[in-house]
């Protein structure tokens, strides 16, 4: 949920001459996805406010639309930025640095970190921004997308600049184990596991030849150290075991 007093200082995410309203909205439901509430706009052609927006908004993105500023051109929506992204997927005739949204969205952290406000310009749906509007950018962010087909909905591009300005910042792992409602065995249960099944593959004749028991006891005890077993599965196993030697037996 976004804040009016942000813990770091947020990049203004500004679009220029938009042309749905419905795309005006799916970006701000993005931006709030990942916490982001700085919405800017230049000369949104439908005018402002726009109810189509507001519905594709949907709940609480809303609010992201209603603290929007609206600017007449773009050197005033960036006007108190220290440094400006341009988005585009088109080759440009400008010398400038080409950063991926993962490298760019770093370097806003490293600004906001600095005390420096940083602005992401996307372009209008049909065409992008125009060469005028990337000229005013300290950089470019290009998407590494298929070349045949590079065309990205507006609201996609927000989405994407935004989860990665999210992604560095929210300390989050890249892999966690769902325990659903067990715990991982512990060393001496996962011990006693192997213990049981060592002591019924013994029984079953499985050690044969006698020669290379070692090895394949050993190989029993790795598989079971890599496995990330929880009680439940321990549990389960030594059930299995207990159960074909009472269907043996019988």
């Amino acid at each position: 949920m976004p804040t009016d007093t942000p813990p770091v200082p947020q990049p203004a995410f500004v679009l220029v001459r938009p042309q749905m309203g419905e795309n005006i909205g799916a970006a701000a439901r993005a931006m709030l996805n990942f916490g982001l509430s700085h919405m800017r706009m230049v000369e949104p052609r439908d005018g402002w406010p726009n109810p189509r927006a507001v519905a594709m908004a949907s709940g609480a993105a809303g609010r992201v639309l209603d603290h929007a500023g609206v600017f007449a051109t773009l050197p005033e929506a960036v006007a108190d930025c220290a440094f400006v992204f341009a988005t585009t997927a088109r080759a440009r005739d400008l010398t400038k640095p080409v950063m991926t949204p993962a490298r760019a969205m770093e370097h806003a952290r490293a600004l906001a970190a600095a005390g420096r406000k940083a602005a992401v310009i996307f372009g209008p749906e049909r065409a992008g921004l125009e060469n005028e509007d990337v000229a005013r950018a300290n950089a470019i962010i290009s998407v590494p997308v298929n070349p045949a087909f590079p065309s990205l909905n507006l609201a996609q591009a927000v989405l994407l600049c935004a989860y990665e300005w999210g992604r560095q910042g929210a300390g989050t792992a890249p892999e966690v184990l769902a325990l659903a409602g067990t715990d991982l065995a512990s060393a001496v249960e996962v011990e006693r596991l192997g213990d049981h099944f060592e002591e019924r593959l013994e029984a079953a004749g499985f050690f044969f030849p006698a020669a290379k028991a070692g090895g394949m006891k050993l190989n029993l005890r790795n598989l079971w150290s890599r496995m990330p077993l929880t009680r439940a599965d321990v549990q389960t196993l030594h059930g299995i075991l207990r159960q074909i030697l009472r269907r043996r037996d019988g």
